[in-house]
């Protein structure tokens, strides 16, 4: 078990929702539930890639902000299209910078390592270009900074 664990607090929608995360990430796995009254599911442990979750059905007291989001690195543009397109179907929002919100309403940040890589270059003309796309975007698109970085 590990020590830390992110408690997410859904109105009705915690199984749902980690069953539609568990769908995406490949290495996820439904952990177990909690019953709650009248049969319905209370709460749901569920792992993404090895990290431990817990969804609860709390009621509509409490939403989701920007405020926390979970940051998903991806090696190429084909796994930034997925969590991506996925992430934002269905009643989902697009932001910027490579955020978005799912459609539960929680946030996440879609970023290719690449970003990393070229914002984190000693060259700061070059860096600062990789970033000054970055900024312009919604989705990150890999090619694209690249082109910006090289200066094209």
């Amino acid at each position: 078990m590990q020590k830390i664990s992110p408690y997410l607090w859904f109105n009705d929608q915690a199984e749902e929702a980690a069953m539609f995360y568990i769908s995406l990430f490949k290495n996820s796995r439904i952990v177990g539930t909690m019953p709650g009254p009248e049969g319905r599911v209370m709460g749901v442990a569920f792992e993404l890639e090895g990290q431990e979750f817990i969804a609860l059905n709390g009621g509509p007291q409490f939403t989701f902000t920007e405020a926390i989001s979970f940051f998903v690195h991806c090696e190429t543009q084909d796994e930034v299209d997925h969590f991506w397109n996925a992430l934002i179907a269905d009643g989902g929002e697009e932001s910027r910078c490579g955020w978005l919100k799912d459609k539960y309403g929680l946030s996440w940040q879609i970023i290719p390592n690449a970003l990393g890589e070229l914002m984190g270059d000693p060259d700061r003309e070059r860096a600062n270009r990789a970033m000054n796309a970055m900024l312009q975007m919604n989705k990150i698109v890999i090619a694209d900074l690249q082109k910006a970085y090289d200066g094209e």
